[in-house]
């Protein structure tokens, strides 16, 4: 078998597409101001992105199935540009919603395609390092996003942030076109039966069907925690600039340390144990943010979100115990969930920060990562006995 691409290629690309997915982050406390609305209203910015990925990621996994990896990879960068682009002329909320929620139906094209792509066509050998540097790369995106967005935006308004993604989408798209060969081992999968017959067999499954649950709670924690965080330290006593707070988000580089640690603990301890450890360390940190002193807040943000980032890595984990076929589309159905909750986290956390401030938006999410940690610990308990067979 022919050696794969070098690993920097799959952590460039996973950069470039995530800076898509939370850029508008450490924005939305201007978009507020320029479209005068609430913070229910302006958390639609983002959750319009992850409900579409929601929808999107089972479908595009069908599609990567039947039209090929690096075809579905390279046409999601070329099409990404697109609605970035519509964005920078949006010229109220709901038109600058829906370039978001077209962003969104786009971006599992590359993240489902991709990984797919990895386990195909890299060798065993370098397989695990591919992956790696993709989850790398998307933690890094993710960061990237919101501290470029926050940073252009300072002096060249919230238009430039846009215009920043469609050009980092058009790099992916060369990149993409460029450095992925074409498949060797691909082999179409157009049944519609066999898809009907693994989507049957997953749902029931409880060990899986708890792990989207987790999932959902997992980036509705994520999601609700930094929607409100920027409009909170837009706010007195802080009264950061798009800049500042974008530099905040320099804590969800932890991940980049959390992601790659998780792996060995997880496979010693399994899920249930790093879930049930990652809640611990969200909690006390979202507890911690109540705290008045910036570095406080800054310091329990940081614990948060690693906390966050562990169980991820504990709910992916599940994902692969919990099923022994259709694996692809039980991943699609785990991002159905996970994405889901992101969307919903962005009203009900901007309504709740309408409500009581900070002090309001920590115990929702400390109570969803908790409740996260009951559905996993329960419905991971027999994970090791209860298998998806694909009919």
């Amino acid at each position: 078998m022919r050696p794969g691409p070098h690993p920097l290629l799959f952590a460039a690309l996973g950069t470039l597409v995530f800076l898509n997915v939370y850029a508008p982050q450490s924005l939305l406390p201007l978009l507020a101001r320029e479209f005068r609305v609430g913070a229910a209203e302006i958390g639609l910015v983002v959750g319009a992105t992850t409900l579409a990925m929601a929808l999107a990621s089972p479908v595009v996994g069908i599609l990567a199935d039947a039209w090929g990896r690096r075809r579905t990879v390279v046409g999601a960068f070329a099409l990404l540009a697109l609605p970035a682009v519509l964005a920078t002329f949006a010229p109220s909320l709901p038109l600058l919603n829906a370039a978001r929620f077209a962003q969104g139906l786009l971006i599992p094209g590359v993240m489902v395609a991709l990984n797919a792509y990895i386990a195909e066509e890299v060798p065993q050998t370098g397989r695990a390092r591919a992956l790696t540097a993709y989850v790398t790369g998307t933690v890094l995106g993710g960061f990237l996003g919101r501290f470029l967005a926050g940073l252009v935006a300072a002096p060249f308004g919230w238009h430039a942030a846009f215009w920043l993604l469609a050009a980092a989408s058009l790099v992916g798209f060369v990149l993409a076109g460029a450095g992925l060969p074409r498949e060797t081992r691909f082999t179409p999968h157009r049944d519609p039966r066999a898809v009907l017959s693994g989507f049957a067999a997953h749902l029931r499954n409880p060990a899986l069907l708890a792990t989207c649950g987790v999932g959902f709670l997992i980036l509705f924690t994520l999601v609700g925690t930094f929607n409100t965080l920027t409009l909170r330290l837009d706010d007195a006593p802080y009264n950061l600039s798009t800049a500042g707070t974008g530099a905040v988000f320099a804590v969800y580089l932890l991940g980049v340390v959390v992601t790659p640690v998780a792996g060995p603990f997880l496979a010693s301890r399994g899920p249930r144990t790093g879930l049930l450890t990652a809640v611990a360390l969200s909690i006390t940190g979202l507890l911690v943010t109540l705290a008045a002193p910036l570095p406080l807040v800054v310091a329990g943000v940081a614990a948060g979100a690693c906390g966050v980032f562990l169980a991820q890595s504990a709910a992916l984990a599940a994902v692969q115990r919990s099923v022994t076929g259709a694996r692809s589309l039980a991943t699609g159905l785990y991002h159905l969930a996970y994405y889901g909750g992101g969307a919903a986290a962005s009203v009900v956390a901007g309504h709740a920060y309408e409500a009581g401030g900070w002090p309001g938006v920590v115990p929702l999410v400390a109570g969803s990562v908790g409740l996260a940690a009951v559905v996993g610990a329960v419905g991971w308990r027999r994970a090791g006995q209860v298998e998806t067979r694909q009919g």
